[in-house]
C-alpha cells in the first residue's frame, strides 16, 4: 500500500512510532528486570556472579548475546533505511516514467509578493483559489515571478521550492472535500505571513461544473442605440493553438445574445463577426480566455449602407 502523500507519510511514522516503542518497552523491562537481579540484597560476598567494582563482568556466553543483539538491531536498522529510502522515492516519482503525469490534472502555480497564482492545462486560470476534485492525483509546476518562495499545504503534505526562473515538481491528491490552507515557507519580505491561498477540494461532479462554467463565452450583439440585433451576421471563433474553429449564425442566437459551452480549452481566440447582406461593417479582435468570457459587440452600419440611410431619411423630410 502506497496511496496519497498523506497515506505514505502517515505510514513511515507508524512504523518508526510503532518499532520504536517496541524496542522502548524491551530496553525499560531489561533494565528493569537486571536492576532487580543484580539489586543489592546484603549477600553479595557469596555470589560468585556478581562481579566486584573494577572487574570486567564474566559469562553472557562468550558475548553471544551482545552479537545477537547488535546483529539484530543492524538487521532493523538496514531494513527501515532501505524501506523508508523506497517510500519516499516514491513520494518523488510517483507515476515512474508512465503516462500517468500527462493524464493527470497539472496547474502551474506561480508566487509572486504576496499571492498564489493558479494556470491549469487547459488555460483556466486563478488568484488565490486552487480548485481541484476529491480523489484525483493532482500535478503542480512551481516557479516565481519576483523572489523565492515555497509552496505548501500542510495538511497535504505538499512543499514544493517557487524560484524565479526555475521549476519544482511536485504532486498530491485530496481524498476529502473541504478546504486546506496554501501557505508559503520561505521567509519572502514584509507581507510573508499574509501570503496565503486556499486549496479547495471539491466533489467529481462538483469541479466538472466549475470548470465548465469556466469554458463558456457569451455573446451579445446591439445596434449603436443598444437595442438587440437578431439577424445578418456570422460569429466565428478561432482557438489560436489548436484546431478549434466555429462558426455560429445569426439564427441560432436568441434575441442577439447567445451562449457557448462547447469549448475545451482556454487561450488566446480570435474572433470575428462577418455580415451577411453587407449591412454591418465587419468586426475582428483576439480574447484571452482565462475564465468565463461576456462580450457585447455593437454593429456599426456599413458606410454604404449609412449613407443610403440618410439619403432615405432626407428624401423622406423633403416629402
Amino acid at each position: 500500500m502506497q496511496g496519497t502523500r498523506v497515506d505514505v507519510f502517515e505510514q513511515i511514522f507508524l512504523v518508526f512510532l510503532g518499532l520504536g516503542a517496541l524496542v522502548g518497552v524491551i530496553v525499560i523491562a531489561y533494565t528493569l528486570y537486571n536492576a532487580y537481579k543484580y539489586r543489592d540484597t546484603g549477600e553479595a560476598d557469596g555470589d560468585e556472579d556478581l562481579p566486584s567494582v573494577g572487574e570486567l563482568p564474566t559469562g553472557g556466553k562468550g558475548g553471544k548475546k551482545l552479537f545477537l543483539s547488535f546483529g539484530i538491531s543492524a538487521v532493523i536498522v538496514i531494513s527501515l533505511v532501505i524501506w523508508t529510502y523506497a517510500m519516499l522515492l516514491y513520494v518523488e516519482d510517483p507515476a515512474d516514467g508512465t503516462d500517468e503525469q500527462a493524464e493527470a490534472l497539472n496547474v502551474d502555480v506561480t508566487g509572486e509578493s504576496f499571492a498564489w497564482f493558479f494556470e491549469y492545462d487547459n488555460g483556466i486560470e486563478s488568484t488565490g483559489t486552487l480548485r481541484v476534485p476529491a480523489d484525483e492525483r493532482v500535478w503542480v509546476r512551481v516557479t516565481s515571478g519576483d523572489v523565492w518562495h515555497a509552496f505548501g499545504i500542510s495538511e497535504q503534505r505538499v512543499k514544493a521550492d517557487a524560484i524565479p526562473g526555475e521549476y519544482d515538481e511536485t504532486w498530491f491528491e485530496a481524498e476529502e472535500p473541504g478546504q486546506y490552507e496554501i501557505e508559503c515557507f520561505e521567509l519572502c519580505g514584509e507581507y510573508h505571513t499574509s501570503m496565503v491561498g486556499t486549496l479547495q477540494v471539491m466533489e467529481p461532479e462538483e469541479y466538472d461544473q466549475w470548470m465548465d462554467d469556466q469554458l463558456t463565452m457569451s455573446f451579445t450583439m446591439e445596434d449603436q442605440n443598444e437595442s438587440p440585433v437578431a439577424d445578418g451576421y456570422v460569429l466565428t471563433l478561432e482557438h489560436q493553438e489548436s484546431d478549434f474553429e466555429e462558426s455560429y449564425t445569426a439564427d441560432q442566437f436568441d434575441n442577439g445574445s447567445i451562449e457557448i459551452t462547447d469549448i475545451e480549452q482556454g487561450g488566446q481566440y480570435n474572433v470575428s463577426i462577418e455580415p451577411t447582406d453587407g449591412q454591418f461593417e465587419p468586426i475582428e479582435e483576439q480574447i484571452d480566455m482565462t475564465g468565463p468570457v461576456s462580450e457585447t459587440y455593437t454593429l456599426e452600419l456599413d458606410a454604404t449602407e449609412s449613407e443610403t440611410n440618410a439619403n432615405e431619411t432626407n428624401g423622406g423630410g423633403e416629402n
